[in-house]
């Protein structure tokens, strides 16, 4: 038995909580002894009030052995939230829990979506970028040739080409039109 300690009578020195507020003595056998320590009266309290102490005896009568601290926790979490609402109980935490998720599920969709929009904008940059550097590519020449470069060239020889003229004529070339940043 959890928080009882036999007497030099023996005789217990310390009924469990629901004898104590019930004003009994507390057996050997008590039912309520395990789950409702001495040390913890207002667990008790708050569950008889609630589903009275008859209710919940017959409750853990009902329950496997294995379970019942389970069970008792239930009760003392449904008792606290039926104190503190006595309409909803814990259904009203749990239907808030169920708004927040809905909530981060739209958050994330909405994330979701956005990182769709920026993969996809930059794979549009991307494709633009190519063109352009396959549009300027005859005026980019290599170092150890004369020879001028075609568009079939791939983009690992661009890059290691030389310009022929300054960076911002490269942009003006690519982008003409379009704006210089997009949102």
């Amino acid at each position: 038995m959890l928080g009882r300690k036999p007497g030099a009578g023996g005789g217990l020195v310390s009924p469990c909580a629901a004898c104590k507020l019930l004003r009994r003595r507390c057996a050997a056998d008590c039912m309520f002894a395990p789950y409702f320590p001495a040390d913890e009266p207002q667990k008790f309290a708050t569950v008889h009030r609630v589903f009275g102490a008859s209710n919940v005896n017959k409750l853990l009568q009902e329950v496997p052995m294995e379970q019942r601290t389970d069970a008792v926790s239930s009760l003392v979490y449904e008792a606290d939230a039926r104190v503190r609402d006595p309409v909803y109980g814990c259904v009203a935490a749990i239907s808030s829990l169920q708004c927040q998720i809905d909530a981060l599920h739209a958050q994330l969709a909405i994330a979701q979506a956005e990182m769709v929009r920026i993969r996809l904008h930059h794979a549009a940059y991307l494709a633009r970028s190519t063109a352009a550097t396959v549009a300027i590519a005859p005026f980019i020449s290599d170092t150890s040739s004369s020879t001028p470069t075609t568009p079939s060239d791939n983009a690992g020889d661009v890059v290691a080409k030389k310009l022929h003229f300054g960076y911002d004529t490269l942009l003006e070339q690519a982008h003409v039109g379009q704006p210089m940043w997009s949102y």
